[in-house]
C-alpha cells in the first residue's frame, strides 16, 4: 500500500466508507460506484472485492496505467465488477446519466481543482436518491500544523491567511475548509451527513517512511488515528477531512 502515509490515509479511508455503505445500504447490495480520479485503484479494488461493480475515472495516464495493472492481477470475477475510463472529473456528464450511481468518490482530486464548485455539481448529479458523496480534501483549516510542527515557523504565520500551498510533489495546490465545504454540499444537493478527520498523528512522517512490521503495532496506530479522526478537537486538525453527502 505504500509508505505510512499512504498506508494510514487510504485504510482510515476504507474503513470509514465500509461503515457510510453498511449504515446507508441494505446488507448484500450491490452498489454502482463511481471513483473519479482513482489512483492506483485502491479504493475501486477494495469496493469491487467486496461485490459492488466500480467505474473508475482517471485522467492521468501513468496512474491509470498503475490502477489497470492491480486489476489485471485480481480474480476474473473481480475484474469483471471494474470499468476504468481515461478522463476527470469535469466529464461525467459525457459518459453517464444523471443517477446513474449509488456512490461517487472522489478523494485527493479537489486540491488540483482551482474552481471546484461546477464539478462538484456534475458529481452530486450522477447520484440516485439517497446516494453517498465521499470526499477526500485537504484541510484549509490546519494549514500551519505541517509547518509549525516542523520548526517552520514563517510558514505556519503563512498559513494561517491562505487556503493555498505546495505539496510534496512540489506543486501549488489548494485547500478545503469544512463549513465552505457544508455549504457547498447543501448547495448541490447532497447535505454533509458525517465527517472524519484523516492523519491527524501521522501527517509529518517522511515520504520514505514504511508502515511498522508489527501487524498488532500497525492496528494500535490505525485505532489511534481512527480515534482521533472521530473525536473533536482532534479531527478539526487533521491534515485531511472525509466529507460524506447525502443526495436527497
Amino acid at each position: 500500500m505504500g509508505g505510512l502515509r499512504n498506508t494510514v490515509r487510504q485504510e482510515l479511508v476504507g474503513r470509514q466508507l465500509e461503515e457510510q455503505i453498511s449504515g446507508r445500504f441494505p446488507v448484500g447490495q450491490r452498489l454502482r460506484v463511481l471513483d473519479v480520479g482513482l489512483g492506483q485503484g485502491t479504493q475501486a479494488l477494495r469496493l469491487a472485492r467486496a461485490g459492488h461493480k466500480v467505474t473508475g475515472l482517471e485522467s492521468d495516464p501513468a496512474m491509470l496505467a498503475a490502477a489497470q495493472a492491480a486489476l489485471a492481477e485480481e480474480p476474473e470475477g473481480i475484474r469483471e465488477r471494474v470499468r476504468l475510463i481515461q478522463d476527470d472529473g469535469h466529464q461525467t456528464g459525457r459518459h453517464f446519466l444523471p443517477g446513474s450511481f449509488d456512490v461517487v468518490l472522489c478523494h485527493g482530486v479537489l486540491m488540483y481543482v482551482p474552481e471546484p464548485d461546477p464539478m462538484l455539481a456534475g458529481l452530486a448529479r450522477m447520484l440516485a436518491p439517497g446516494g453517498l458523496l465521499s470526499l477526500v480534501v485537504r484541510n484549509a483549516d490546519a494549514l500551519a500544523m505541517r509547518p509549525g510542527l516542523a520548526g517552520d515557523w514563517t510558514g505556519a504565520l503563512d498559513a494561517f491567511e491562505t487556503d493555498q500551498y505546495t505539496n510534496r510533489l512540489g506543486l501549488p495546490v489548494r485547500a478545503d475548509r469544512l463549513a465552505v465545504m457544508t455549504g457547498t454540499l447543501a448547495g448541490i444537493g447532497a447535505p454533509l451527513h458525517s465527517w472524519y478527520g484523516v492523519r491527524v498523528f501521522t501527517d509529518l512522517a517522511s515520504a520514505g517512511e514504511r508502515q511498522p512490521e508489527d501487524p498488532a503495532e500497525l492496528e494500535r496506530l490505525l485505532a489511534a488515528e481512527d480515534r482521533a479522526g472521530r473525536t473533536d478537537p482532534y479531527r478539526s486538525v487533521a491534515a485531511l477531512l472525509h466529507l460524506c453527502g447525502v443526495r436527497g
